[in-house]
């Protein structure tokens, strides 16, 4: 039964059949959502359908008749069937999304997960075209919003006092106009990233930062034993002002890096687009800087450029002062510098959250509707988070991040200095 002929045969019906058509249509929606997940398992041991993957010893073993509880009932399915090859002989294997399917609880954390990663509401090309498209989102969207409510209490309540966390990233993604969430990941001495937490306010104004760092350091969250952070932020004026309100009063020795990647689009809404191939060579040569002394080279070649181009993008620069080049003073081996010199790693979990909140059509800002979005989706990247590259080189960066060294704390310049000749870069 497609759209028009459900929607025909509810004017016609009393609430009592109203009702018992809608659940009939969202079961059959939670069926093609379980058919596409045991499709995607079976692609991910197999590969794609008719081919065989020479590198795995999983082939496809046909189907067989089962029945899965959906509701209040059962309903008849084919299984999809997945064997190994043991040689001469061969193993049946039992796919993890048909034990979760025999599993009604897990079958709703499975279902859930399908939705966030596209199977339903918006995304319903990928489901058959003619049944029911649009019609269920609403009521789809209300099984998983019960699931995220549980998420959201999970990474608010997360202890954070043994992840041994070297590097803090914090950045802000907006929502919609007038509502913002501002995120913390962490990187841990192994160079594992972990989602720490995040806060939503109508903006990344120092309050949402100073309360989002306070609930981190309530969870546990401090430096390794003998250590100090390194903090990379996007460097907008909240979060500077929130480092400085918050994060420094806590863990008043961590080193401030400004993220290299948000400074240079920065600059680039200063000038000219005929200036931003220059730009960008300029601040890749800066990225790929061994040290401090050659950073400092670097920094002053963009001073130059920049000195007849645009004068606020000349004041932007001078602004962010030692913390463009706070990193490079911890002589860490520079292989480290593609992870650490930006809020990438934020970034890219950003990523996936903006293709999904593409489907709201409106926020609502005096519910949780923005926390469960964000928390589900952070936590769910969370799960294909791999090491930093360079992670192998993390012990030397614990090393420079010991609490007797004299490395930087960050911090503005004055507007008015070079940065060549600035006592606060000269002096570190």
């Amino acid at each position: 039964m497609n759209k028009t002929e459900l929607s025909a045969c509810l004017e016609q019906a009393d609430s009592k059949e109203a009702g018992a058509l809608l659940r009939s249509a969202l079961r059959d929606k939670m069926r093609e959502a379980l058919m596409e997940i045991f499709e995607e398992e079976v692609q991910g041991l197999c590969g794609s359908s008719h081919s065989r993957d020479s590198k795995t010893d999983y082939y496809r073993a046909g189907s067989s008749p089962a029945k899965v509880k959906l509701g209040a009932q059962e309903h008849a399915i084919r299984r999809p069937r997945v064997r190994k090859s043991l040689g001469d002989a061969s193993a049946e294997k039992h796919l993890a999304s048909w034990k979760a399917a025999k599993d009604p609880e897990a079958w709703e954390q499975s279902l859930y997960r399908a939705i966030l990663c596209g199977v339903s509401t918006r995304s319903a090309n990928r489901l058959h075209e003619g049944e029911l498209k649009g019609l269920s989102k609403s009521t789809v969207s209300r099984l998983w919003a019960t699931k995220a409510k549980a998420l959201i209490d999970e990474m608010q309540q997360r202890d954070l006092s043994d992840l041994g966390i070297l590097v803090v990233m914090l950045d802000g993604i907006y929502l919609c106009e007038g509502l913002c969430s501002v995120a913390a990941i962490g990187i841990d001495r192994n160079g594992a990233k972990h989602v720490l937490g995040f806060k939503t306010g109508s903006s990344e104004n120092s309050e949402v930062c100073r309360d989002l760092v306070g609930e981190l350091h309530r969870r546990g969250l401090r430096p390794v034993p003998g250590k100090r952070f390194l903090a990379v932020t996007d460097g907008s004026n909240a979060l500077k002002n929130a480092l400085k309100n918050a994060l420094l009063e806590l863990y008043p020795d961590t080193v401030t890096q400004r993220c290299l990647v948000h400074k240079e689009r920065n600059l680039r809404g200063y000038l000219s687009k005929r200036h931003w191939a220059d730009i960008a060579r300029l601040f890749k040569r800066l990225r790929k800087s061994e040290g401090k002394d050659d950073a400092l080279e670097r920094l002053a070649d963009i001073e130059v450029f920049l000195q007849d181009k645009n004068a606020e993008a000349l004041k932007s620069l001078k602004e962010a002062g030692p913390d463009l080049i706070a990193f490079f003073a911890l002589k860490v081996p520079s292989t480290l510098n593609r992870s650490l010199l930006s809020t990438n790693s934020i970034e890219n979990a950003f990523l996936n959250l903006r293709r999904h909140i593409g489907r709201v059509c409106r926020w609502r800002s005096n519910t949780d509707q923005a926390d469960r979005w964000v928390a589900s989706r952070l936590l769910l990247s969370e799960k294909t988070f791999h090491r930093i590259p360079g992670c192998d080189d993390m012990d030397k960066l614990e090393a420079a991040l010991a609490s007797s060294s004299k490395v930087p704390h960050g911090g503005p310049s004055k507007s008015g200095n070079s940065l060549e000749s600035s006592p606060e870069l000269i002096n570190q």
